[in-house]
């Protein structure tokens, strides 16, 4: 895999970051739903946005490339994606298709088959995507695939990070005190970091919950001109298998890869 986070923050993308959130807080107030039910699904899509933006990247060079060369097309050959720390998805599995679903279609159902449809196709996520969306009626889960493809597609890879990261403090804060299970301020992991000063090697969180750590720690690394993907070797143990979940997703965004497992580690 690829680091694609650098640490830098402009203020466009805090708004943007503000704004999502609202809109999405919005739709889940009207929906019935905890955010306990409605966080992972949310935090899916916002996955799904950023792996169609690299898909999608990754895609136009490997035609550029197919148009200069004699050889096949590799254009739907998930090793010419992976191969760049990119996730290949099918084009049921593209975020295009599923905006573009009729009215009365059963959207839960087919955004659910394009989790599995990805697990499929990239090993390293099995097991790991949400696929509750059936609990969504079609037209709200609609808006959200709206508002989600709002994440402009030119948007550096670094604030779909951050995005993810803001959606998983903002879910923490309006669970309470349950929320402290899977997330830690950013501030306070950003301190330990700095403390550490993990500049290379293995590093192990026995109680990883949704991942800050690693992403912290990569942080550090970037900031000191070296490539984290290459530099860390992550592990992980979280004893709630849905919060280990959120890990591997927190780290596919941030174009890392980690041995994360689901164990009581006291």
């Amino acid at each position: 895999m690829h680091w694609v986070a650098p640490s830098e923050k402009d203020s466009a993308n805090g708004t943007l970051e503000k704004r999502l959130w609202e809109a999405a807080d919005q739709l889940r107030a009207n929906s019935g739903l905890t955010s306990a039910q409605y966080s992972q699904p949310v935090l899916g899509l916002i996955f799904l946005r950023f792996a169609e933006v690299r898909f999608a990247a990754q895609r136009s060079r490997l035609e550029k490339t197919s148009a200069s060369s004699r050889r096949g097309s590799r254009l739907d050959d998930p090793a010419a994606y992976h191969a760049e720390g990119v996730l290949y998805l099918t084009p049921n599995a593209r975020f295009d298709h599923l905006l573009a679903l009729p009215e009365g279609a059963d959207v839960g159902k087919t955004v659910n088959e394009a989790m599995r449809d990805i697990e499929k196709h990239n090993p390293q996520l099995a097991g790991v995507l949400p696929k509750t969306y059936n609990i969504f009626n079609s037209t709200l889960l609609k808006q959200l695939l709206k508002k989600v493809s709002e994440i402009p597609a030119s948007l550096d890879y670094d604030a779909f990070g951050r995005i993810y990261e803001y959606f998983l403090g903002e879910f923490a804060r309006t669970e309470g005190q349950k929320g402290g299970e899977f997330y830690t301020p950013s501030s306070i992991v950003r301190f330990l970091v700095e403390v550490i000063e993990p500049y290379h090697g293995r590093i192990l969180d026995p109680a990883c919950g949704s991942g800050g750590m690693f992403v912290q720690s990569a942080r550090f690394v970037a900031e000191h001109k070296k490539n984290p993907a290459s530099e860390l070797s992550i592990h992980g143990q979280e004893k709630v298998a849905e919060t280990a979940k959120l890990c591997r997703m927190n780290l596919a965004v941030h174009g890392l890869e980690g041995d994360v497992r689901e164990a009581i580690t006291y």
